[in-house]
């Protein structure tokens, strides 16, 4: 999982194996909901973030946008 956004970049150098792409995506949002709940407390959210799954080789099977992870509402 390689987390792209505003304050730059972590590639995942070690990963870990997860048996479906499914489970993967739900790790994804999960750490993706994690950062963003660390800057609300710091009053502010930033959505242009994303969450490349990749596999052993190094390729990109899926991404996943911070703006997947959360649903706004109000007005």
């Amino acid at each position: 999982l390689h987390i792209y956004n505003a304050h730059g970049s972590a590639e995942d150098e070690e990963g870990i194996e997860v048996p479906t792409l499914l489970e993967a995506h739900e790790r994804a949002i999960t750490g993706i909901r994690s950062l963003l709940s660390a800057e609300i407390t710091n009053g502010k959210m930033d959505l242009t973030g994303r969450i490349d799954i990749a596999d052993a080789a190094g390729e990109v099977l899926m991404t996943v946008p911070f703006t997947e992870a959360v649903k706004i509402s109000g007005p």
